[in-house]
């Protein structure tokens, strides 16, 4: 799957993509992300390289101009639009969940589009598919969207996770909207202080999968 990220800040994902699984599945060209400079498609002679503009009608802060983004999209050449998505990082998106990570991972490209300042020029939404927020609040741009978007999206392409079945039973995977169950690992008994021990539940010592399963279930509900 490809992602292209449109922003006048790409240094910003430099350290993001160099670890974690999005790292690794880079490496095995699983995943492919394409880093756009806003700033690339500036009008020519332009020292400043400017991509934002005041207002019309006055109002604090700069806009995004729909110049330098029509410029930036027309350069990524998306012939397939129906397996194309081209969607702007917003606060009055569509709120992001698991459902929509899911839906977005059909996609074989998604072009993430970050804002900045006040905002985008609204002939912007001539260009985009959808606009998505990550929640009820407002961040100073896209970017940090714009990776839990790819992090969450990527986790659904096959390879990405090193081990699928993780993704059947995690937090609100496919079909099951709970909490995941609690879980333990070594040691079995934690004792942080004098008197005050922390222990693993004896159901889970057990060896009784299916009083564990039933356990477990208690969380499901």
């Amino acid at each position: 799957m490809r992602f292209d990220i449109i922003t006048i800040f790409p240094n910003l994902f430099s350290s993001y993509l160099e670890e974690t699984i999005i790292a690794r599945a880079l490496r095995k060209k699983i995943l492919r992300v394409n880093l756009v400079d806003l700033r690339k498609f500036a009008k020519a002679g332009d020292s400043h390289r400017s991509v934002d503009n005041r207002p019309y009608g006055g109002g604090p802060g700069m806009i995004l101009m729909v110049e330098p983004i029509y410029k930036a999209l027309r350069a990524l050449k998306i012939r397939n639009r129906r397996k194309t998505r081209v969607v702007m990082l917003a606060p009055e998106g569509k709120q992001f969940t698991q459902r929509e990570a899911e839906r977005l991972s059909t996609y074989d490209r998604l072009v993430l589009l970050c804002g900045r300042y006040e905002g985008f020029d609204a002939r912007v939404e001539k260009l985009i598919d959808e606009k998505i927020s990550i929640g009820p609040y407002v961040l100073a741009g896209g970017e940090l969207p714009a990776v839990v978007v790819l992090e969450a999206v990527a986790r659904h392409i096959p390879g990405v996770v090193g081990h699928p079945e993780a993704l059947k039973e995690e937090t609100f995977s496919k079909d099951l909207d709970y909490v995941e169950y609690p879980q333990y690992t070594r040691p079995e008994k934690f004792c942080p202080q004098k008197g005050k021990c922390w222990r693993v539940p004896k159901i889970l010592l057990s060896g009784n999968h299916a009083a564990i399963r039933k356990w477990r279930a208690q969380y499901h509900a």
